[in-house]
């Protein structure tokens, strides 16, 4: 039933955001005389500010266009370079004659983007920063609702076999970044291959600020999971979705659920820098003004996660710790890290990250057991928090530059 509430209250706001934002351009538009009126920058703010607040984000493009390869300037093109239901994996090929691409042997890199909320365009900037030196493939995670429900549950362990099947398209001259939720489902894939022997490991992974052990340095995140109960999360936060939508009737766990969870965790943050963006409008501060844009236009951009898969994750990562106690198996395999032997492993985590505290990437080292000491390295980025280990100057700068030097080391 909230899910249909969320979407009636969509459906009346509809028509005030829309006035809303023909009243912002109104007062601010040069070629109108209500721009020209007394305290219409201020009146045209506060029309901008109520219209981005009330408005539907929808899913962002990438835009990646171009990159620079060796000082000179290359065109991109996005493309689907395999498609499931629930994910496609895009490639960002440089315009290149075959000649010039295969002389360059630059590195391939499989970036497992998060399931947990966002679209995979939150990873925008890491794959722009990558690109110069890698050739880059991204999960790009469907919502949920706009998977029919003919398709099929989507499991944790389907996840799973999904970065397994990316994996082997790609390998074995390949590495593996995951940012976030998937270091767990990945961490899980490379060593069931690796249990298998499989041919087409990949040469590294590198494990971004993910809750490989969430026992370590617990946060906020951390504590939700623990603190209720599995039927709580059954009971509360899972809904249908509803009519109108190619996914009617799956269950889900809402984006718009996840997004308040998000506000809720830094409410003030949030609320100043409305108040800051209202403030850049009204003095005309237009870079400042637009850098809030589009930050909130990915941030607020969300989808739903399947609800089997959500669940899952809550149980076997957060509440169980399947993983660093040994006792994950999927569907009958027992999920062994200890198996990776020839991987190098590279674990990246912020100073200040307040989503996957300090130590529970780093537990990837102690369960991969027998990857050599020489084939490991752990980083933490300095004066970094969450998002500043995969976008902004700092991933640029330092961490960035870190992952591509234990790469080509490791190639």
């Amino acid at each position: 039933m909230l899910y249909q509430l969320h979407e009636m209250q969509r459906s009346f706001l509809t028509p005030l955001v829309h006035w809303a934002e023909a009243s912002a351009n109104l007062f601010s538009n040069p070629i109108s005389p209500f721009a020209h009126a007394p305290f219409a920058q201020r009146i045209a703010a506060g029309y901008e500010l109520m219209y981005r607040l009330g408005k539907d984000y929808e899913k962002p493009e990438f835009g990646i266009r171009e990159t620079e390869v060796n000082g000179k300037t290359v065109r991109i093109e996005e493309y689907a370079a395999v498609e499931k239901p629930f994910c496609k994996l895009l490639h960002f090929k440089k315009k290149l004659p075959q000649k010039e691409l295969e002389a360059l042997q630059q590195p391939t890199i499989l970036l497992v983007a998060p399931l947990s909320g966002h679209h995979s365009t939150l990873l925008r900037d890491t794959v722009r920063a990558l690109l110069c030196e890698h050739d880059v493939y991204i999960t790009d995670w469907v919502d949920a609702r706009m998977v029919s429900i003919e398709e099929g549950p989507f499991h944790l362990h389907d996840y799973i076999y999904y970065v397994q099947d990316f994996i082997r398209h790609l390998g074995p001259d390949l590495h593996v970044i995951s940012v976030c939720q998937p270091t767990v489902p990945v961490l899980a894939a490379i060593s069931l291959m690796a249990s298998a022997r499989d041919k087409k490991l990949p040469k590294t992974m590198t494990m971004m600020g993910g809750p490989i052990d969430p026992r370590q340095s617990p946060t906020k995140v951390n504590d939700l999971a623990v603190e209720k109960k599995f039927s709580w999360f059954e009971n509360t936060v899972i809904y249908s979705v509803p009519a109108g939508y190619p996914g009617f009737g799956r269950k889900v766990y809402p984006g718009f659920l996840q997004h308040a969870g998000f506000i809720a965790m830094n409410p003030g943050r949030h609320a100043q820098s409305h108040r800051e963006f209202y403030q850049h409008l009204v003095a005309g501060d237009g870079e400042s003004a637009e850098a809030h844009r589009t930050f909130y236009d990915e941030y607020n951009a969300v989808l739903d996660m399947p609800a089997e898969y959500y669940l899952e994750t809550i149980k076997i990562v957060f509440q169980e710790f399947r993983l660093p106690n040994g006792t994950w198996e999927v569907e009958g395999k027992l999920v062994r890290p200890q198996d990776i032997k020839t991987v190098a492993l590279l674990t990246v985590e912020g100073e200040l990250d307040d989503i996957s505290g300090p130590g529970q990437t780093q537990a990837a080292h102690k369960l991969c057991s027998n990857i050599p000491a020489s084939r490991k390295e752990d980083f933490v980025a300095p004066q970094c928090g969450h998002y500043g280990i995969f976008s902004g100057r700092r991933w640029r700068e330092i961490v960035c530059p870190r992952i591509s030097a234990f790469i080509k080391k490791h190639s």
